[in-house]
């Protein structure tokens, strides 16, 4: 019966817990993005934390959401959803340089944020290149 027990897979057959699945490093550093713009998020001003702030807020979840995909995909169905995510990271980069320029968000957490997701951008277009690289036909294949 213990086969079909779906709520303890982080059980193993000797009673101990198993360590969490690790998680690919561009994904680790995008959910601690994620979780670093989230502690800033609930102390935005009013003015911008139900426009600008849930604009924010939504792509990095719709990032998160396309690189968590792309993980689970085949090597040859990735790339659009690797691409998606360069392209909400890129997109997310300037709202939150709207934000500090209108002084909803200070110098030290722009920054601190800024080098966290240029660091998820550059892992994004190393995997983006790798995928281009192994799908791409050998010299003298067709």
């Amino acid at each position: 019966m213990n086969q079909f027990n779906f709520h303890n897979q982080n059980i193993n057959n000797n009673g101990a817990s198993n360590p969490p699945p690790r998680l690919l490093p561009v994904l680790e550093k995008m959910k601690s993005a994620y979780l670093f713009w989230y502690q800033h998020y609930l102390i935005i001003p009013k003015t911008h934390r139900y426009s600008l702030g849930e604009k924010i807020d939504k792509l990095f979840v719709e990032a998160l959401e396309a690189i968590i995909t792309a993980s689970f995909l085949g090597q040859t169905e990735k790339l659009p959803y690797v691409r998606l995510a360069i392209r909400k990271i890129d997109t997310l980069k300037i709202f939150l340089m709207l934000l500090w320029k209108t002084k909803s968000m200070n110098n030290k957490k722009y920054i601190a944020l800024s080098i966290k997701l240029d660091e998820v951008g550059r892992n994004l277009g190393g995997w983006s290149g790798q995928i281009i690289k192994q799908n791409s036909p050998k010299q003298g294949e067709k």
